[in-house]
């Protein structure tokens, strides 16, 4: 089969990577050209392995190199460059970028001069203290490495992939099954249907009329580094990015029971166990029976076997520690979020690490039925930043955009404001009144202590300007842990303030945090989800937002863009004092 769009995404991903610790330069001519063709192919709707070279150079964004790439892996089902890059750079090495503080200049002097190729070369050179020996660093740099690699650790993250790297992989694979002839059902479970921020392994179950062919496919598939088992209706294979899948083919009949037992959590199992033991059933992968005839009570879903258990159906996101099956019980599982209205986040082509345009994001929102946009551009503190000339240019055409849509959709011309160290704004406050909506995040100074970063944010809501806080933690999952807070001082500053808080549905970021949801969850505070889009088709990553606001517990009320559309418009429209 030809490779298709999400093969050519990932090839491309790849390659910037690779080439990213190759010339240790993210700003180098190949990698800028590899991710500007990762957005330019990402927005084809084509059918793209029918395009010829010269159609895929006339693409924007997709220069002749690139398009000998594209056509090579859709002819071939591989690129030579990509496998040369592959050998010189294998995943242990790959994998050391997610450390926060070791980029790939100083990831290729480690490599050059102390022979670091993994995680446990580094523990050991680090152990040694002998990165302070090396021209150019010392005693603190090997200190913040160290420190950064000890609260990765403390995450558990550096030996599980995270959530951004894995759903792509999972939805990859099921892509490949799902065309396979007799499958009738293929989903992943496991830690990622539960929405774990980080994922062990990925766990997939297919319903099929024979277990070989899919078995087969799988094995197959260009992503396979290597197979690991094969048994009856069963696969595990390990990928090249070293991450584990493990497949199981049953029964249509039998998919309920092994969707439940399989997206656990454990400790979710075992309470459900003991409760069907305790009405004289057994449950397992296959089915909920009655332990002494054997007799089938339920399998087919997963709610017909919460129901017998006495239980409504449990989103697979609030299965952790079993507490969740006690709540069920009693009628207190936190209420699903309403239809969203609203997207406060969302950047275009005019911010430097954007790409679609104006009318394109909007097109989208309306698709969606929202009733409130906020376009809100990177501040001119950043290297993707706008200027003010530009952003009054954007005002004027946001005004004649509102023209043709009247009462539809609500459009509010914003901008996403950096936070300085003391948490100074970008631009003066007379240019920041002149917008409709203003968010404030951190994008730098990530080492200030737990105090400073507290207050830097606190001044930042103390700006009447500021209507919203970005990404709180300034997180990325799987590599910057974020900055350290006093979370319940900057809630208190939220509450008194009014400000929102937001809740990121970027997959590298879910900022904030489900621990810090069910801090705010508390407290008299105003959340809204956003998708922090950078292209028109990320409006989607909204979802993402509402998953783990669902996880936390977040009600309904508390979340702004949740809200009846006169409510939310009100809000928006107020001014702070």
């Amino acid at each position: 089969m030809a490779a298709g769009k999400r093969e050519i995404l990932e090839m491309l991903r790849e390659l910037a990577q690779l080439t990213l610790l190759e010339e240790e330069n993210p700003q180098s001519f190949r990698v800028r050209a590899y991710e500007s063709a990762e957005h330019a192919i990402n927005a084809q709707t084509a059918e793209l392995s029918a395009l010829s070279l010269k159609e895929l150079q006339q693409i924007e964004g997709i220069g002749k190199s690139t398009a000998e790439k594209i056509r090579e892996l859709i002819e071939t089902d591989r690129v030579q460059r990509l496998d040369e890059l592959r050998a010189k750079h294998p995943q242990s090495v790959v994998a050391l970028l997610r450390i926060q503080g070791l980029g790939p200049k100083m990831l290729g002097r480690l490599r050059a001069e102390l022979g670091v190729q993994s995680l446990a070369d580094l523990r050991r050179v680090l152990a040694e203290q002998r990165l302070r020996g090396l021209k150019g660093f010392g005693e603190k740099s090997e200190e913040k490495l160290r420190l950064a690699v000890a609260k990765l650790e403390e995450q558990g993250v550096l030996d599980r992939s995270p959530i951004a790297d894995a759903l792509p992989l999972a939805e990859r694979i099921l892509e490949e099954l799902r065309a396979v002839p007799g499958v009738s059902h293929a989903q992943y479970a496991g830690s990622l249907r539960r929405f774990s921020e980080t994922i062990g392994d990925i766990d997939i179950i297919v319903t099929a009329s024979a277990a070989e062919p899919v078995m087969q496919a799988l094995i197959r598939s260009s992503v396979v580094d290597r197979v690991l088992a094969q048994g009856e209706g069963k696969t595990s294979i390990v990928t090249r990015g070293e991450v584990q899948v493990d497949l199981r083919v049953v029964a249509d009949h039998q998919l309920g029971a092994a969707l439940l037992y399989f997206t656990g959590s454990k400790g979710h199992n075992i309470k459900l166990r003991q409760r069907a033991l305790a009405r004289g059933l057994t449950l397992n992968e296959y089915a909920l029976s009655e332990l002494d005839s054997g007799k089938v009570v339920a399998s087919e879903t997963e709610a017909a076997i919460y129901a017998a258990l006495g239980l409504p159906f449990i989103p697979p996101v609030l299965r952790e520690d079993g507490g969740e099956i006690e709540a069920a019980e009693a009628g207190r599982l936190p209420l699903p979020l309403p239809a969203l209205l609203g997207d406060f986040h969302v950047h275009t082509e005019l911010s430097g690490d954007a790409r679609s345009s104006l009318r394109e994001v909007v097109q989208s929102a309306r698709a969606r039925g929202y009733r409130a946009l906020a376009i809100t551009e990177h501040a001119e503190g950043t290297r993707a930043g706008v200027g003010r000339a530009q952003l009054l240019e954007q005002a004027a055409q946001i005004r004649s955009l509102q023209a043709e849509l009247g009462t539809e959709l609500r459009l509010l011309h914003g901008v996403e404001l950096n936070i300085g160290p003391e948490g100074e704004l970008d631009y003066d406050p007379e240019f920041r009144a002149q917008f409709d909506f203003c968010l404030a995040s951190v994008h730098s100074h990530f080492e200030l202590e737990r105090a400073a970063q507290t207050q830097r944010i606190v001044r930042a809501m103390e700006d009447p300007s500021v209507r919203m806080i970005g990404h709180l933690a300034a997180r990325h999952i799987g590599s910057g842990p974020g900055i350290e807070l006093d979370l319940e001082a900057v809630l208190a500053a939220a509450e008194r303030t009014g400000t929102a808080l937001e809740i990121n549905g970027s997959l590298e970021r879910l900022d904030l945090s489900v621990d810090m949801l069910r801090v705010a969850r508390q407290r008299r505070v105003a959340l809204i989800l956003t998708s922090d889009a950078h292209h028109e088709a990320e409006l989607g990553r909204i979802q993402f937002a509402a998953l783990n606001a669902q996880r936390a517990g977040v009600a309904p009320e508390q979340v702004v863009n949740a809200w009846p559309a006169p409510r939310m418009l009100d809000w928006l429209a107020a001014k702070r004092a």
